[in-house]
C-alpha cells in the first residue's frame, strides 16, 4: 500500500500537472475541463518558491482559486460522512463541508513540496449521462507511475470531481471508513474536533 504522504500526494497534485502527451485519441468534455485547470495549475507550481513559508502560502492560495471551482467539495463531504449525512441538521452539514474542506487543505498544504516536475498522461475517459470517470497516470522522473481515476458529475452544466481514485484507493472511501469510525464509537462534535486536530 502507498506510504499515506505519497498518496495525499497523487490525490492532489496529480491534479495540477501539465499533460506534456497526452495518449488519450479523443478527450471529451471532462477531460477538458480537468486539463483546463492543469494547464494553470502547471505555471503556479513552476514559479513556485516553496523554500519558505510565505512562498508556500501564496502558491497554496494561487492553486486554490483554480482547484476549488474544479472539486464539489460538497458532494465529497457527503459521500465522506455516508448513512451519518442523513442524521445531521442543516447547520451541522454545513459546519461539516466547511471543516472537512479545511481538512483536504491541509494536507495537500503539507505535502504540496512533493512536487518535483512528474507528468499526468489521459489515459481514457467514460461518461455514462452525468457521471463520468477520467482515467490518468502520474509519471515520475524515476519512471515511478501511479494510476489516478477522477470521478465527475455535472453539476449546473459543469463537470466537477466528486472523488479521486489513486491506485485504487478512492479518496471518499477512505475518509469514510475512518469517518463512520469516530461517529460510531462517539459523536459528531468529537469527529468535528478531530478534523480540525486532523488527527482523525
Amino acid at each position: 500500500m502507498m506510504r499515506t504522504t505519497t498518496y495525499f500526494f497523487v490525490i492532489f497534485v496529480a491534479g495540477m500537472i501539465l499533460v506534456l502527451h497526452p495518449r488519450s485519441a479523443a478527450a471529451g468534455e471532462p477531460t477538458e475541463q480537468i486539463r483546463y485547470a492543469v494547464n494553470q495549475g502547471v505555471e503556479v507550481l513552476n514559479k513556485a518558491r516553496l523554500d519558505s513559508a510565505a512562498g508556500k502560502a501564496e502558491t497554496i492560495a494561487r492553486l486554490k482559486k483554480i482547484v476549488y471551482p474544479l472539486f464539489d467539495f460538497d458532494e465529497m463531504a457527503r459521500r465522506s460522512l455516508g448513512a451519518h449525512w442523513r442524521r445531521l441538521d442543516a447547520a451541522q452539514q454545513k459546519e461539516f463541508v466547511v471543516v472537512f474542506t479545511e481538512l483536504l487543505e491541509k494536507t495537500y498544504a503539507k505535502n504540496i513540496d512533493l512536487y518535483d516536475g512528474q507528468r499526468v498522461l489521459y489515459t481514457g475517459e467514460t461518461i455514462d449521462q452525468e457521471f463520468a470517470d477520467v482515467q490518468t497516470k502520474l509519471v515520475g522522473k524515476k519512471g515511478e507511475n501511479y494510476s489516478v481515476v477522477y470521478k465527475l458529475h455535472l453539476v449546473n452544466g459543469k463537470w466537477r470531481v466528486y472523488d479521486v481514485v489513486a491506485e485504487g484507493i478512492s479518496l471518499v472511501n477512505n475518509y469514510r471508513s475512518q469517518f463512520n469510525r469516530v461517529m460510531t464509537n462517539s459523536s459528531f462534535e468529537e469527529l468535528i474536533r478531530k478534523m480540525k486536530e486532523r488527527s482523525v
